[in-house]
């Protein structure tokens, strides 16, 4: 066991050297989260579940005290041990991603979730992804190699597997959101742009290829595209009414505990959050919250300039950029600009395995941007 002095030591310069101001936006946006958690869930629980109505707020609150742990830890730990950890957890979650088609839990025509005795339904995607970040991230800057090429080849290679178990789960949005973080890395990491939207554009191709020969795997898909562009086709009520949401909140809103969406649209605290909260407190609190996510990307991006280190670069780049197409696809489609995925809004929408892969992601990225001392 540590001595007393020694811990208070370490924790003492944790908190010394950590980024401040990305610290604070952070627990900012998990406190958003939490309040609309509250506002937006208890008629949930006490209508529909006819169980106390803050079930979901404490849940929530339990999985963000989850959360801080994974914070402090990966946000604590040396640069060698974050690449080792991050090994041992990509392999592990991996596992579970590969064991989902056989023995996940289906919803509503997906298998997307694993049950696991003492342990909660997790997603086994969302916390693979922070750690397939530094995977991928760490293979781009291998020195010992100076082919770029063939390390782009080889992180490929690392992607496939992962996109052929999201496809056959089908999971679009998570198959997108990983395929894009990944032409986001590739992309900093110095591609010839020609041979990059050649790449861009043929993967897009065999997907949107893939998803139409097997018309029959992925039909719910090919019918939320059709309600997209058509949308007299009768296919698209919670997009429809998500926007209707948006535009009777106006723009200061309707008053907290008004809004109806949370009670029409089937996770609406999870997949159409904005418009909950757009219309109850407006688009103006829309706005600000969009301004909070900027203010934190701008934070970390600003690390970049004053770092030597490319696999730290790749990294901080890879976790935030999975955190704003998150954020750019939720709200796509609670504005009608995208189809419907399924995608939470990191930090604020409900759901264990989201908070505690946007937590991992948090630690990583406070790691990464505070300052270097020898302790």
């Amino acid at each position: 066991m540590l001595p007393d002095n020694l811990i208070y030591k370490t924790y003492y310069n944790w908190w010394k050297n950590i980024n401040k101001t990305v610290l604070v936006l952070i627990i900012v946006l998990f406190g958003l989260g939490l309040f609309f958690s509250l506002v937006s869930t208890s008629l949930i629980a006490s209508d529909k579940l006819n169980t106390n109505s803050y079930y979901f707020f404490i849940k929530h609150l339990f999985f963000i005290f989850v959360g801080v742990f994974f914070i402090i830890f990966f946000s604590s730990l040396k640069n060698d041990d974050l690449t080792r950890v991050s090994t041992f957890f990509f392999i592990l979650f991996l596992f579970f991603l590969i064991l989902v088609p056989f023995f996940g839990v289906e919803v509503k025509g997906s298998k997307r979730w694993m049950d696991i005795p003492f342990l909660p339904r997790f997603q086994p995607i969302e916390l693979l992804k922070p750690f397939l970040i530094v995977i991928l991230a760490s293979v781009l800057s291998y020195k010992n190699n100076k082919n770029i090429y063939y390390k782009f080849f080889l992180s490929f290679l690392i992607l496939t597997p992962i996109i052929l178990l999201l496809v056959i789960q089908p999971d679009v949005g998570q198959t997108l959101l990983t395929f894009l973080t990944w032409l986001s890395l590739i992309f900093i990491s110095g591609i010839n742009l020609i041979f990059f939207f050649v790449l861009f554009v043929l993967l897009c191709l065999s997907l949107l290829g893939v998803i139409y020969i097997f018309s029959n795997k992925f039909g719910y898909i090919l019918n939320r595209l059709k309600s997209f562009f058509d949308p007299s086709s009768g296919n698209n009520y919670q997009s429809e009414k998500a926007s209707e949401a948006i535009i009777s909140g106006g723009f200061f809103g309707k008053g907290i505990g008004e809004g109806t969406l949370k009670d029409r649209v089937p996770e609406a605290h999870t997949d159409y959050i904005v418009s909950v909260i757009s219309e109850e407190f407006g688009v103006l609190f829309i706005i600000i919250l969009m301004i909070v996510f900027l203010f934190f990307v701008y934070h970390v991006f600003k690390k970049l300039y004053s770092e030597d280190s490319n696999q730290t670069k790749l990294i901080l780049v890879g976790s935030i950029s999975v955190i704003l197409l998150q954020t750019l696809i939720h709200i796509g489609v609670n504005i009608r600009l995208l189809p419907t995925t399924g995608m939470t809004l990191p930090y604020i929408s409900y759901g264990g395995s989201s908070i505690i892969s946007t937590s991992i992601l948090s630690g990583i990225i406070l790691n990464l941007t505070k300052r270097r001392v020898d302790y």
